[in-house]
């Protein structure tokens, strides 16, 4: 019976680490899109979302990650990460993030379309390159159009 306790134990202590919902660094250089399949090389830009068994799934893009979504159930999806403006390769939580889509700021896949931490940053740089700004579902929606 106490074998039984411990490979009980053992087990659960496999299901829960193997399960582990947390974000995992790009390799920058090495990573590559689960999109377009590019290598992922810039930090400011780069997103990725983690389903609620844990796998991660990285992107060059916030289009190429809201893209991969005809692809994927995003009913799995637990966490959704965007690198963003003042900190690049920092994570901050995508559905909180306000985006900025302005000709005058460049991104790797010619959306034209960055991350800002908060509304109050993204209305700095909006002041000084022009653009608007999205809220998460309004940029889904945006994008889908």
């Amino acid at each position: 019976m106490k074998t039984l306790k411990h490979y009980s134990a053992l087990i659960l202590l496999l299901i829960f680490s193997s399960c582990n919902v947390s974000p995992k660094p790009i390799e920058y250089g090495s990573d590559g899109c689960h999109f377009c399949k590019m290598t992922i090389v810039d930090k400011v830009h780069a997103t990725e979302f983690i389903t609620k068994k844990g796998k991660v799934y990285k992107f060059d893009a916030t289009e190429c990650m809201v893209n991969y979504f005809d692809e994927f159930e995003t009913s799995e999806i637990e966490l959704y990460l965007t690198n963003y403006f003042s900190k690049p390769e920092a994570f901050t939580d995508a559905t909180k993030a306000t985006y900025l889509i302005s000709k005058n700021l460049p991104s790797p896949m010619g959306a034209f379309l960055t991350a800002f931490e908060n509304k109050s940053e993204a209305e700095k740089v909006q002041t000084e390159k022009g653009g608007k700004l999205y809220s998460w579902p309004e940029l889904l929606a945006h994008l889908k159009a």
